[in-house]
C-alpha cells in the first residue's frame, strides 16, 4: 500500500514538475525576443483582443527587423530550452532511481495514508531529498528513514569478524552472515633435547617420541549470525589440524532470552576449566599449560546455558556426551552423560573489552584501574573406554594417570588388566589480575577417579590427583612486545611431573589478534602427551617452541 501511493505520489509530483518547468522556459524567451519583432505584435493584438473585445482586430503594419539578432535570439532560446530538458531529465531520472531504490528496500512495510503535498515541490529539492508526511497512528515509516540514513558511504564491515551479509533492522526476515572466527597456529617445535624412554609407576620402559617439525597446528573457521530473529543465532565452523590429520566440521544453534540466559546446542568444549570457557587463543604461553592438559576435559556435543544474572557474574553450564567425542562415533557412545558448570566474577570491572579477546589473560589493553576475575569449574562424567578389548590403546580420551600411561590403556593400573569404566570428576579454582600491562593469573586443580569397572583384579578402588598452573606476563613496550613466565605441575597418585618457561611475544601489527611467540620449556617427567601440544608423556628436558597465531 506504501509503496503505490509513493509512486502515485511522485508520479504527480513529476507531472507537476515538468509542466512547471516547459512554461516557465517557454516565457523565458520573451526577454531575449527584440522589442519590434513580430511575436511581440501578435502578442499585442491578441491582448487588444481579450481585452476589448468590441473592436475589430486590424494587424499593424510590421516594422523592419534586424534579421541577425532575430536568428541570435532564437538560437540563444534553442539553447536554453535544451539545457532545461537536460536538467528535467536528470531531476527525473533521479526521483525515478529514488522510487526503485524505495520500492525495493520497503517491502512489507506498510502506511496507512500518504498525501501529497499542497503544491508541486521545486525540482532542485526532489533530487535532494523526499520527505513524506508522517503516517497516522499505528504505522511506520521508520524502513524509508533507515533506507535513506543507510545510504551514507560508509562500508565498516568489520565488527569483532567480517560482516559478509545484513539486512537494516527493519527487514522482513533480518539476517546476517559474518566470518567471525577465523585461527591460524604455525609452529616450530623442536623436543629433540629430551630423554629417549622413560619408567612408569610398574616399572615398565616406555619410548618417549622426539619431535622436529613445522606444522599448521590448528586452522579454524567459523561463519555465524541470525536468521528470522535476531535472537536466534546459529553457528557454522570447521576445525583442521595438519599435526593430527583430523577434520571436524560441525556447528551450533543458540537462542538468547537475554542477557541473563542463552541456550546453545551443537559442538562445544566442555568448560572444565578456565582455558574452556571462551579464552581460546588468548593464553598467557603459546599452548595449554601441561598441567591443564592432564586435568582438563575435551570436546562432544550437548546443550549449554551461559549468562550473567548479576552483573559481572558469569555462568556456563553444559551437558553433553562425553568429556572428549572428538572423533567417536555415535555407534559407541555410552549412555552416561558430562556434566559440567564454571562461574566467574569480575568484581572490579571486565577483565578485558567486549568480543573475543573478554577472557583474554594477558593485559594487551593497559587496564587503568585494577580487574580482577576469581572462578571455579566442576565436571562429573561416566567414562567408558570404547574400543575393543583386544585393542592396547583407547580411542576416546587423552586421559592420563600421573605417570603418563593412558588411563584406559591395557596394563595401567596392573598387567594385563584393562579398565573399561570409570567416574570421573574434577574440580578447578580460578584467579587473575590484571594492571597497566602487567597480568598474573592462576588456576588450582583436583581429580578424582573411582567406581573402577575392569577386566581383572586391580590394586586400588581410586586414585586422586591435583596440580596447579601460574603466569605472569608484562608488556615492556604498551601493545607491542611482552615478557612472559610461567610454571605448572600435577602432583599425583603415580608420581609427579613439572614444567617453568619463559618467552615472548610481538605483535608486529597493531591489533590483539595477530602475535609471533616463542618460549623455552624445561619438562620433568611429562605426565600427559598429545600430539597437537608441545608434550610427550615422559618426557624430561628442554624444549624450544615458536608460533604465529593469526586471528580475526
Amino acid at each position: 500500500m506504501f509503496i503505490r501511493g509513493a509512486s502515485i505520489w511522485i508520479t504527480v509530483a513529476l507531472t507537476l514538475t515538468s509542466a512547471t518547468l516547459f512554461v516557465t522556459s517557454a516565457y523565458g524567451q520573451s526577454p531575449a525576443t527584440p522589442p519590434g519583432s513580430h511575436d511581440n505584435e501578435v502578442a499585442a493584438a491578441q491582448a487588444s483582443l481579450f481585452s476589448k473585445p468590441e473592436k475589430k482586430f486590424l494587424p499593424e503594419k510590421p516594422r523592419p527587423i534586424d534579421l541577425e539578432d532575430e536568428v541570435a535570439a532564437v538560437i540563444a532560446d534553442n539553447a536554453a530550452v535544451r539545457e532545461q530538458l537536460r536538467k528535467m531529465e536528470e531531476q527525473q531520472k533521479t526521483l525515478l532511481e529514488l522510487v526503485d531504490r524505495l520500492e525495493r528496500r520497503l517491502d512489507g512495510s506498510t502506511v496507512a495514508e500518504v498525501l501529497p503535498p499542497a503544491q508541486p515541490p521545486d525540482p532542485a529539492e526532489a533530487t535532494e531529498s523526499l520527505v513524506l508526511p508522517p503516517p497516522k497512528k499505528g504505522t511506520s515509516l521508520s524502513s524509508l528513514r533507515s533506507a535513506l540514513l543507510d545510504s551514507d558511504g560508509t562500508d565498516d564491515r568489520y565488527q569483532d569478524g567480517i560482516v559478509l551479509v545484513k539486512t537494516s533492522d527493519q527487514a522482513k526476515i533480518p539476517f546476517m552472515l559474518k566470518f567471525v572466527d577465523n585461527v591460524t597456529q604455525f609452529r616450530y617445535l623442536n623436543t629433540l633435547a629430551t630423554n629417549y624412554t622413560f619408567t612408569d609407576h610398574l616399572g615398565n620402559v616406555l619410548p618417549v617420541a622426539k619431535r622436529n617439525d613445522l606444522n599448521v597446528n590448528r586452522e579454524m573457521f567459523t561463519f555465524a549470525g541470525y536468521m528470522f530473529d535476531k535472537r536466534l543465532t546459529y553457528g557454522l565452523f570447521a576445525w583442521t589440524s595438519a599435526t593430527t590429520t583430523q577434520v571436524v566440521v560441525s556447528g551450533n544453534i543458540s537462542w538468547r532470552f537475554g542477557k541473563a540466559l542463552t541456550v546453545n546446542t551443537g559442538y562445544w568444549g566442555v568448560p572444565g576449566s578456565r582455558t574452556l570457557t571462551f579464552t581460546f587463543p588468548f593464553f598467557t604461553q603459546p599452548e595449554r599449560s601441561l598441567a591443564d592438559n592432564f586435568f582438563r576435559p575435551g570436546f562432544t556435543q550437548g546443550i549449554w546455558f551461559t549468562g550473567e544474572p548479576l552483573k559481572r557474574l558469569n555462568y556456563f553450564v553444559f551437558i553433553g556426551n562425553g568429556l572428549n567425542t572428538l572423533t567417536i562415533s555415535a555407534s559407541k557412545l555410552d549412555t552416561s552423560l558430562v556434566y559440567a558448570g564454571s562461574f566467574w566474577w569480575e568484581p572490579l570491572g571486565p577483565y578485558g573489552p567486549e568480543g573475543r579477546p573478554r577472557n583474554m589473560y594477558d593485559d594487551y589493553f593497559e587496564s587503568e584501574k585494577p580487574v580482577i576475575r576469581v572462578g571455579f569449574s566442576y565436571t562429573r562424567a561416566r567414562e567408558d573406554r570404547f574400543s575393543d578389548l583386544d585393542q592396547n590403546n583407547p580411542e576416546n580420551t587423552s586421559m592420563h594417570n600421573s605417570d603418563g600411561v593412558l588411563t584406559f590403556a591395557t596394563g595401567a593400573f596392573a598387567p594385563g588388566v584393562t579398565l573399561n569404566l570409570a567416574t570421573y570428576r574434577m574440580l578447578a579454582i580460578d584467579g587473575g589480575i590484571k594492571w597497566r600491562g602487567l597480568a598474573v593469573n592462576g588456576q588450582y586443580y583436583s581429580r578424582w577417579l573411582d567406581n573402577f569397572v575392569a577386566d581383572g583384579p586391580l590394586p586400588l578402588a581410586s586414585t586422586f590427583d591435583r596440580g596447579y598452573e601460574a603466569s605472569a606476563s608484562y608488556f615492556v613496550v604498551p601493545k607491542k612486545f611482552m615478557l612472559e613466565a610461567r610454571t605448572s605441575g600435577v602432583i599425583g597418585q603415580f608420581g609427579n611431573s613439572s614444567e617453568y618457561a619463559g618467552g615472548f611475544k610481538w605483535h608486529f601489527v597493531p591489533t590483539e589478534r595477530v602475535w609471533l611467540q616463542g618460549e623455552v620449556m624445561r619438562i620433568y617427567r611429562a605426565s600427559y602427551g598429545s600430539i597437537i601440544t608441545p608434550y610427550t608423556a615422559g618426557m624430561t628436558g628442554w624444549a624450544p617452541v615458536v608460533q604465529t597465531i593469526f586471528s580475526f
